[in-house]
């Protein structure tokens, strides 16, 4: 455990960022041109109206008018029932359902799909993710997360993280993600994937990643998504392939606790596909699929039953449609 230690501390050193660290637009966007990328922003939404504008004209006017440090940016959707693709199109740019895209597969439902349906639909380089209901959304979300692809080659996956790491002024703060990572993800990680414990927000909404790498992984299609991710790309890759960067503050909307709670059920099914996979742990049974929660009504205390199957795709590199439109061998 003493080598771990010393690989996270190192790693921490070599590998966590501030974005102002960054603050260069026109150096970034000229190592860029020299390497000939292309960069590809998605957004996934679900009834997101009230705050996708603002996104979509922030980084259309910032960083591909007045930048050009994106050459597209995409909405892809779940199928809303508000005005959310009206005003994403409104304000510039390209939107998409889920569901037109691979229209021949079964379709399913969930951000992990739209996410995965990004790397067919999108023609970047690098990919990246940011999500749809941030309140005080800024250039940094993106810059400061594609900026270490850029400048490092052995960089693959970059993940945020929105708290500060060490002591500000006289106080020292605690720095992590939130509650199910906390409370689960990060115990999960310390048993089975210590050197994983080093991201300091593994849940976080918004990465930058090759699409090398994208096109190979599989993908959970519901919570456990950036779980997967993490393991996987750590699994072929190593702890030297991710970079993190600190964007300051996010502003979005919290959820319920019993919300959280379908979140950690479903992550806690990835988890340990991945991990059964791997033989990390023995798994000696399929999963229950129902998780049951409870509510109180006046005097009588009421069973909820949710199923949550975290259902999959594949690696993207094994549709046959993505190889032909990317001529891949």
């Amino acid at each position: 455990m003493e080598g771990t230690a010393m690989n996270i501390e190192k790693w921490l050193e070599e590998n966590t960022y501030h974005h102002s660290d960054f603050w260069d637009l026109k150096k970034l966007i000229q190592r860029k041109e020299e390497q000939g990328l292309t960069i590809s922003l998605c957004i996934p939404t679900l009834n997101e109206e009230e705050t996708i504008g603002k996104e979509v004209v922030l980084f259309k006017s910032e960083l591909v008018n007045r930048y050009p440090l994106l050459d597209e940016i995409a909405v892809i959707d779940s199928g809303s029932e508000d005005k959310t693709l009206e005003v994403a199109s409104t304000f510039g740019a390209d939107t998409y359902l889920a569901s037109d895209i691979l229209p021949d597969l079964e379709q399913k439902k969930g951000k992990g799909e739209n996410l995965w349906k990004a790397i067919y639909q999108l023609k970047g380089d690098i990919i990246v993710y940011v999500d749809a209901d941030i309140k005080n959304i800024h250039p940094r979300f993106v810059y400061g997360l594609v900026a270490p692809l850029i400048y490092r080659e052995e960089i693959k996956y970059v993940k945020a993280f929105y708290d500060r790491p060490l002591a500000v002024s006289d106080t020292v703060r605690p720095s992590g993600g939130g509650r199910v990572t906390e409370i689960l993800i990060r115990p999960l990680f310390s048993l089975f994937y210590p050197e994983l414990t080093a991201i300091i927000q593994p849940l976080s909404g918004e990465y930058a990643v090759r699409r090398d790498v994208l096109q190979e992984i599989p993908f959970p299609i519901g919570y456990g998504v950036e779980t997967s991710h993490l393991i996987d790309v750590y699994s072929k890759h190593g702890l030297g392939a991710f970079a993190q960067t600190d964007l300051d503050k996010r502003v979005h909307r919290n959820q319920s606790t019993q919300a959280l709670g379908r979140m950690a059920f479903g992550l806690l099914q990835s988890f340990l596909t991945r991990a059964g996979d791997q033989n990390v742990v023995e798994v000696k049974q399929a999963y229950n699929t129902i998780l049951r929660q409870f509510q109180a009504r006046k005097e009588k205390y009421e069973q909820l039953e949710h199923e949550i199957h975290e259902d999959e795709r594949p690696p993207m590199i094994d549709i046959p449609e993505y190889r032909k439109k990317f001529n891949v061998d």
